[in-house]
């Protein structure tokens, strides 16, 4: 068995991952690397063909239709054989250094007979054009260098949470939980750090700066523009993630700090969602925006109320086309500060 499985769904990737990939060989024996490649058109079956020709010890490759994002990270959850599963996408890479200290933490842990649910580590914001790299750090809010349960979390700051380049999962967690994301849907992303939580039982942070996520390109799905004109996916998304919290909801109380922490997180996705639909400035969407927050209301009452009435809730309801501008302003110095697309 492999201790890690770092899946790489690539979907039209030829122009750059092979950055991502010679980011990964490094970690050598120890890491297979899953090519997933998502019924590319142009030559990215042929570069993931070529590794697994070169180094057939470490590279497999899953050929499959175009299914979208959250389809190649299903499939890669599907043929990973490593104890440990990790996320890395095509255009984004990992930093050497940290790289080895986590695989060499990993098999610390392994050869003490320990096992951890889910290790994190910080990532970088590689964002085009910008000199000074803001990285995601959570050691305020995590223990270092020990493992650690839900109780011993500490307070995340407001807009900061753990995303997919934060986490490595056990792989069998992933699957004991059933982990399933949705094709043919973008932001999926949320739904891979968010399901699982309610399972992760142990964890472990280093402060490291392992993952180098590149955001700036003009089609890349999380540019505002973009998200805007699929805002009913980031809406698909959004509600998927209700339903999820209101059918786990019984588990999910039973740990004061996976439900605060979940509820938050819902807080930050449904801000996103409806500042999108503001900014948009279609009557159409300022409408699905009232259907989203009366979707949240009658899946769950209680978490409506927790939800709206706090301060990202009021913010994202004031009344008028003057509250609409305070708050698309609000964002604005929101984006300037925490430097998100």
């Amino acid at each position: 068995m492999k201790l890690l499985s770092i899946a790489v769904p690539c979907y039209n990737s030829a122009a750059y991952m092979r950055r991502c990939i010679d980011s990964l060989l490094p970690g050598g024996e120890d890491v297979e690397i899953i090519i997933v490649n998502d019924g590319s058109s142009d030559n990215t079956p042929d570069i993931a063909e070529e590794y697994r020709e070169n180094f057939p010890g470490i590279i497999k490759v899953v050929n499959k239709e175009n299914g979208g994002h959250g389809s190649a990270v299903n499939a890669g959850i599907e043929h990973a054989r490593g104890l440990y599963f990790k996320v890395v996408d095509s255009d984004d890479w990992v930093n050497q250094s940290a790289y080895t200290q986590i695989l060499d933490k990993l098999k610390e842990l392994l050869q003490s007979g320990k096992s951890i649910d889910m290790l994190v580590s910080n990532f970088v914001y590689e964002k085009e054009g910008e000199k000074r790299k803001k990285a995601m750090k959570y050691h305020h809010a995590l223990p270092q260098e020990e493992i650690f349960t839900w109780k011993d979390v500490r307070h995340f700051r407001v807009g900061q949470y753990i995303l997919m380049h934060s986490v490595i999962y056990r792989t069998n967690l992933l699957r004991d939980c059933g982990l399933k994301l949705p094709e043919n849907t973008f932001y999926v992303d949320n739904i891979f750090v968010f399901n699982p939580l309610p399972y992760v039982k142990t964890m472990y942070y280093m402060d490291v700066n392992f993952y180098r996520y590149f955001i700036g390109r003009a089609d890349q799905s999380v540019n505002e523009q973009v998200m805007i004109g699929r805002i009913d996916q980031q809406i698909k998304v959004n509600e998927l993630m209700v339903d999820y919290y209101v059918a786990e909801k019984q588990h999910i109380m039973a740990n004061g700090k996976v439900r605060k922490y979940m509820v938050n997180y819902l807080d930050i996705i449904t801000t996103v969602s409806s500042v999108l639909l503001i900014r948009s400035g279609l009557e159409e969407n300022l409408e699905k925006k009232k259907e989203l927050w009366q979707y949240i209301k009658t899946k769950d009452k209680v978490l409506w109320m927790r939800l709206r009435m706090g301060l990202l809730g009021n913010a994202m309801n004031l009344p008028g086309k003057l509250g609409r501008k305070i708050t698309v302003d609000g964002y604005k110095i929101c984006q300037r500060i925490f430097h998100f697309n």
